[in-house]
């Protein structure tokens, strides 16, 4: 396949003109001039020699390349203005006759009337196969199912590997044989003949003997290794014998490479990649990589393989069920699969570093996608990133690989931290190199240290919240990230939040608190003097004054409380999960808008039910008032444990007693009998009270003593009564009206063992267990809900202020403007770094008297260990 942006047509093509006439006439021009021209006058790019095509099957030796049929889309006016030069070049072409005017190229751009005509091409393969074997190749194409929901295997040896079924125009070889009557002789012709079966299964054994006869018959036929019917099961002969290494070797390889280079179709044929859907794009370098050979890597990039051909087919995508994605490229691949060498030799022959691939990741996202923290496959994702960075850095100084965003916008450390690699990312951050001359890929800077105690300096490019989308903010504010409690702890970025909260943060956070307490105070006088005829204070002048002005308060802050729900939901939609780490304050403060605003609506449409709403949203209004225990370590922490216990323990209590709640009540209602009939009663009053005359009305008990049971009538009734039980205040003199006593007493002391006995003590001891369990996780979820308001106050900021109140010190790396850094100067302390320097080892349990013979050792020993821990000290080394 080819494309062209040129309307000259190529000397050997067959051209569809705008008309019928114009084609024939061509063509019986060359029939003339070239009665006897075949194939065979084709054996270069550069032959300029007209074909034959029936001349095609008494031609013994076809050695010509693939025709080519190109598709002009000009317009009419543009082809008859170009007419005479197509004719002009076609003569040239088919060596009719030479003028200096046709010897001359013909450039289209000097006439201001043309126009460039895009021309697309195919290739015109040869076909051998007989009517037989063409037949039954059509049925066994056509027996294919059309929907495959079986993914095709990568390679099978099991099975007949399929012909590509894409639709393909070849010359048939065999289309005048039986007209002439020539026979075949069938099976000289299967041991010469070389289909798709027979080269892979020789490709498959890596013996070279069973190759013998091929390059002859290609030859013979004219035929190609990169030609569709050599492409089976969606790959080339090249990639089945990759596939099929044997020890890491397999002979047909080299062989198959020198045929395509001897028939000049090298470079299509070492960079065939597999059609098919789930492996598409997959290339034979891809292979020799996966397979961890070097040699063929070697071989092929010397061939001329593409080191940045991209295997983007649904296996290499990244989903979740079984498929490997490691970047696409040749070089991702090679570092994913921790093959150091194979990495050197890449990008020591071309391959770009910063590549990208379909997701516009380079080779580091595809490191930082493969790690998944565990100890053995952090440390060779990190060996594997700083190799790639340093390399890259010695060969192509002014790239910047870890600046290079994939379309997501994120480069590699952001990436990590999206994606909660944990280890990966605390590398990335504290990343100091001792070569000098990788100093400027260095995160971390030490200034000073003495004894356990360092001080260094972290740069801040990505990190700090004064760059759009930095790392702080995808962490903070991403709720489905895993470790986001455990990477807000790694340096800087705890001593990042620790500076933003001493700066600014704890003074807004105190000025916030202080105005809602006095909202708080202003919506509950207005609360409590709501009613007609009360002012909010005992003063005549001011009598509804001060009443209407906290209602307005109120209703201020409700709306602010609504617009500022509706803007954190957007950004941060409420999940569960959500919920359980980030805490459910938001929310909360959503929910009394709502209330307020329905309170308001209700009673200016002079509704009672206004009473209830605004006493929801004054208890709930309390209740929110913890969310400023997060300014406050321990309260804070302690506030974390009941979110979590609410959320957890007895959210799920609810849900189990909810369901023996109304079981058992529906129970209970359908054992107690009807009361008498009230519309009876009724019509015995009526008559007695026209008549005049005293009747008795029929009663079952006395009304007083009903009043003082327990009421069963219906769910609701009894589904009260019955939570009494679970609390310890039932009461067990029961209303007589129920029917088998037995059966109702049984129910009600099973009711009361399941919900009184085991739940509530099982609620107890769960939550119990949760709070020991969840003390470290509550501390650390408690400053990632610190971290939150943090930035939501830094939002708030102009940026003026937040450039003027931004962390970190501008720092001059290399004191000549040329390197110039935000860093945060952090203090640290490594007691376990310090400890395994010293090398002290003490063994205090030996209390035996030392005998006379061993004192002068082991004073010699004590006398050592105390030079070995106080000469460094005295030294002033560390």
């Amino acid at each position: 396949m080819c494309d062209s942006k040129t309307s000259t047509p190529k000397p050997v093509s067959l051209e569809v003109a705008d008309s019928a006439k114009e084609e024939k006439a061509k063509e019986e021009q060359v029939k003339k001039s070239h009665p006897k021209t075949d194939l065979a006058s084709r054996d270069t790019p550069n032959a300029t020699q007209p074909m034959d095509l029936n001349a095609a099957s008494d031609s013994k030796t076809i050695t010509a390349k693939s025709l080519s049929v190109e598709v002009d889309d000009g317009t009419k006016e543009e082809k008859r203005e170009d007419k005479e030069v197509k004719k002009t070049s076609l003569k040239a072409g088919l060596g009719l006759g030479s003028t200096d005017k046709a010897k001359q190229p013909v450039d289209q751009n000097t006439s201001s009337n043309s126009k460039t005509v895009t021309t697309k091409c195919f290739s015109l393969e040869v076909d051998d196969r007989t009517d037989e074997e063409r037949t039954k190749d059509k049925q066994a194409a056509k027996n294919r199912p059309k929907t495959d929901k079986a993914k095709p295997p990568m390679d099978t040896n099991y099975e007949q590997e399929r012909i590509a079924s894409k639709p393909q125009i070849r010359l048939n070889l065999n289309f005048d044989k039986g007209i002439r009557g020539i026979k075949v002789d069938m099976k000289q012709r299967a041991m010469e003949r070389f289909d798709g079966d027979r080269l892979f299964k020789a490709v498959v054994s890596g013996d070279r003997r069973q190759l013998e006869g091929l390059e002859k018959h290609l030859k013979d036929t004219g035929k190609r290794l990169s030609d569709s019917l050599y492409t089976m099961g969606g790959k080339s002969a090249l990639l089945k014998a990759l596939l099929n290494l044997k020890d890491g070797k397999n002979e047909a390889v080299e062989h198959l490479l020198d045929i395509s280079e001897r028939q000049g179709d090298l470079d299509k044929f070492v960079n065939a990649k597999h059609t098919e859907d789930q492996y598409a794009g997959q290339t034979a370098l891809h292979v020799a990589i996966e397979k961890r050979s070097l040699h063929y890597v070697k071989l092929l990039v010397q061939k001329g393989a593409n080191v940045h051909a991209l295997a983007n087919g649904m296996f290499f995508k990244q989903k979740k069920e079984a498929s490997f994605y490691f970047g696409e490229l040749p070089l991702s691949l090679a570092a994913c699969t921790n093959q150091e060498k194979v990495v050197d030799f890449l990008i020591e022959n071309k391959a770009d570093a910063g590549q990208q691939d379909s997701y516009g990741n380079t080779v580091l996202h595809a490191l930082v996608v493969l790690a998944d923290d565990s100890p053995e496959n952090t440390e060779f994702v990190v060996r594997m990133y700083d190799h790639i960075l340093i390399k890259t850095a010695e060969l192509h100084p002014k790239i910047r690989l870890e600046d290079i965003k994939n379309k997501q916008g994120l480069t590699p450390i952001k990436l990590a931290a999206n994606t909660g690699k944990l280890g990966l990312f605390e590398h990335m951050l504290r990343r100091e190199p001792q070569d000098e001359k990788s100093i400027h890929l260095s995160r971390k800077f030490t200034e000073w240290s003495y004894g356990p105690v360092y001080s260094s300096l972290y740069d801040l490019a990505s990190l700090d919240t004064y760059e759009k989308n930095s790392v702080l903010e995808i962490i903070v504010y991403g709720s489905k990230i895993p470790n986001r409690q455990e990477m807000l702890q790694v340096e800087p970025l705890n001593r990042l939040l620790e500076d933003k909260w001493e700066r600014f943060a704890r003074h807004l956070f105190l000025i916030s608190f202080a105005f809602y307490a006095l909202y708080l105070c202003i919506f509950t006088t207005t609360a409590y003097w709501h009613k007609e005829g009360r002012s909010s204070f005992p003063l005549v002048l001011t009598k509804g004054g001060l009443h209407l002005t906290g209602q307005v308060i109120s209703a201020l802050g409700a709306v602010y409380f609504f617009v500022k729900g509706l803007t954190d939901m957007r950004r941060k939609p409420p999940k569960l999960q959500n919920l359980l780490i980030d805490g459910y304050s938001e929310l909360l403060f959503f929910l009394q808008a709502i209330l307020f605003v329905a309170y308001v609506v209700l009673y200016v449409c002079g509704r009672e039910e206004y009473l209830g709403f605004m006493v929801l949203c004054l208890a709930l209004s309390w209740i929110n008032l913890l969310y400023y225990s997060r300014g406050f370590k321990h309260m804070g922490i302690y506030s974390v444990m009941i979110q979590r216990i609410i959320l957890g323990d007895i959210l799920r209590f609810l849900l189990v007693y909810i369901v023996f709640l109304v079981g058992f009540s529906a129970a209970v209602v359908t054992l107690v009998d009807e009361p008498p009939d009230q519309n009876n009663t009724d019509l015995i009053k009526n008559l007695t009270s026209k008549s005049n005359t005293t009747l008795p009305v029929p009663t079952s008990d006395s009304e007083e003593t009903d009043q003082d049971k327990p009421k069963f009538q219906n769910i609701y009734l009894a589904s009260l009564e019955l939570f009494k039980f679970t609390i310890g205040m039932g009461d067990l003199e029961f209303t007589e009206n129920y029917k088998h006593t037995k059966v109702f007493f049984i129910v009600l002391i099973l009711y009361i063992v399941l919900t009184y006995i085991l739940l509530l003590n099982m609620l107890i001891a769960l939550m119990n267990k949760t709070v020991d369990r969840l003390y470290d996780e509550s501390t650390n979820i408690w400053k990632l809900q610190r971290a939150i308001t943090i930035l939501d106050m830094e939002r708030c900021l102009s940026q003026h202020f937040r450039k003027k109140l931004r962390s970190g010190v501008e720092i001059d790396l290399q004191k000549n403007g040329e390197d110039c850094r935000r860093c945060l100067r952090v203090e640290e302390v490594s007691w376990e770094k310090w400890n395994s320097n010293l090398c002290i080892h003490e063994d205090p349990g030996n209390f035996a008297k030392p005998s006379t013979t061993d004192t002068k050792p082991e004073r010699d020993e004590e006398e050592s260990q105390r030079s070995a821990v106080s000469s460094p000290i005295l030294d002033g080394e560390d």
